[in-house]
């Protein structure tokens, strides 16, 4: 157990405090995602699909294989996704013209009105994670998400 002198004088167990701010952290945050990314404007899609989005990104087309990679998800499974975000015509699909066997995947103009209100949500998270922090202060919480990140690969 880990226990400071609060700053009231008082006897403050941070271990219990971090778990239960993590454990909160972690039951709340694809509520309030859901809530601040699917809007009126969005309603046809879910977070999930807000996370597709952003995989597939505002550059060059990417492959089937590779947004799922990056998701840590089947082909198979992506598949299913893409069909539904393709008629709803926030993505576009098409054959590689170098191998016809490859599906290239790019954001339509709605799909990128979509990547940018989900990147403008995730900009204002960071930006109030980190307000009033100094330079120092940056970087133990810069370390903190990557052990946090460490230890989740653990069990990846």
């Amino acid at each position: 157990m880990w226990i400071i002198q609060g700053k009231v004088g008082g006897v403050v167990d941070i271990y219990n405090s971090f778990n239960e701010m993590l454990v909160k952290l972690f039951n709340d945050i694809m509520d309030i995602e859901q809530k601040a990314l699917i809007t009126e404007e969005f309603k046809d899609i879910t977070s999930n699909d807000m996370h597709i989005i952003d995989a597939i990104g505002i550059g060059n087309p990417r492959n089937m294989s590779s947004v799922a990679k990056s998701m840590s998800v089947t082909v198979g499974t992506l598949t299913i996704a893409i069909n539904s975000l393709v008629k709803k015509n926030y993505v576009d699909r098409v054959r590689s013209e170098e191998d016809r066997r490859v599906v290239l995947l790019s954001l339509s103009d709605k799909g990128r009105l979509a990547y940018y209100h989900h990147k403008k949500f995730h900009d204002d998270m960071i930006k109030a994670t980190v307000k009033g922090f100094n330079k120092e202060e940056k970087v133990i919480l810069e370390k903190a998400i990557t052990n946090l990140i460490d230890f989740f690969k653990t069990y990846n």
